[in-house]
């Protein structure tokens, strides 16, 4: 199996980094060869997303290992881990059907870290013999840990979230957001047109648009701008450093339509850009370490109350500013 990347492998990352086909880019389960492994060669377990999985093989260069793909739904080794499928009975299943025992002369499975809490490796220790370590956080420092005896450093240990980890998310959450986007926009047309005449096709086009600008705002703002300024923005949960983006957006957005909408329609944009951008940056939770999945919830019934009462707000506003005139 090859250690560097082709053609295929790179148009396959770019576009499942956009989000398109990232629901099916897997790699059958099983157990596969980088350069010419034998009985002692290090067993490396990951996930069958094929991004975890091209993530390991493309650090093999010049490396003799053996991987072992579990069947992880395409899920990467994160989140299966706490979804369930990177499991203790995952690994199981796994050495059982690649007969491992047979093909190895060492007991020993080597695990990215960020695995462990869906792994027991005590039970696995039990069921069949194989011994649990757990390998550095990032794929990159695999060849310095298995030369140091598998032994990792501080460094290997830590989990970062660098601007680059952080911008690289940027794309899909985009993706994302056509479908009900385009939705939105129609239905922001049709409401914009409501009026003293029942419906206006200009208001509609002319309110509208300034709907679609102030849209977009937000979404820059909650998708684009906080994960680039995360650290900077003040608050510990994601939805209220959304919100200080969407102020800005909103109060840069009034400034930019002052004497071209009442003040009404005007306050009705701001409510409207500072719920989306939180709602955006909320989006977030589930992809940084800061967070855990009680965390996520919790962060949730605080935020979505908000940014619900805000969008309502919003939605009243701009019903009610043509009539205001």
């Amino acid at each position: 199996m090859a250690s560097r990347p082709d053609t295929a492998d790179r148009l396959g990352t770019i576009l499942t980094r956009i989000g398109l086909g990232r629901n099916h880019y897997k790699v059958t389960p099983g157990l596969y060869a980088v350069g010419r492994p034998g009985p002692e060669s290090p067993v490396l377990v990951t996930a069958n997303y094929k991004l975890s999985f091209d993530g390991l093989r493309f650090q093999l260069d010049s490396i003799d290992a053996w991987l072992l793909v579990v069947d992880t739904r395409g899920i990467n080794v994160w989140c299966a881990a706490g979804k369930g499928t990177f499991s203790t009975q995952e690994i199981l299943t796994s050495i059982q059907q690649c007969h491992l025992q047979e093909l190895l002369k060492h007991r020993v499975l080597i695990l990215p870290q960020l695995s462990a809490t869906g792994v027991a490796a005590f039970q696995v220790k039990k069921e069949c013999g194989f011994k649990i370590l757990y390998g550095p956080v990032r794929s990159s420092d695999l060849p310095a840990f298995l030369k140091n005896d598998n032994q990792a450093d501080a460094a290997m240990r830590s989990v970062t979230f660098t601007l680059r980890e952080r911008a690289v998310l940027i794309p899909v959450e985009l993706f994302l957001l056509l479908k009900p986007l385009t939705i939105f926009l129609l239905a922001g047309l049709l409401l914009s047109g409501i009026g003293p005449t029942v419906f206006s096709a200009a208001s509609a086009w002319t309110r509208g648009l300034r709907l679609m600008a102030a849209t977009l705002m937000g979404i820059g703002c909650g998708t684009i701008l906080v994960p680039l300024i995360l650290p900077w923005l003040p608050g510990r949960q994601f939805w209220i450093k959304g919100l200080w983006p969407g102020l800005a957006g909103g109060l840069a957005c009034f400034g930019i339509y002052a004497g071209q909408m009442p003040t009404l329609e005007g306050l009705a944009l701001l409510f409207w850009i500072t719920a989306l951008s939180s709602y955006q940056a909320m989006n977030f939770t589930g992809s940084t370490p800061f967070t855990s999945p009680t965390g996520v919830e919790h962060e949730m019934r605080r935020g979505i109350p908000i940014q619900s009462v805000a969008t309502a707000m919003g939605l009243l506003l701009w019903l009610f500013a043509p009539f205001s005139n």
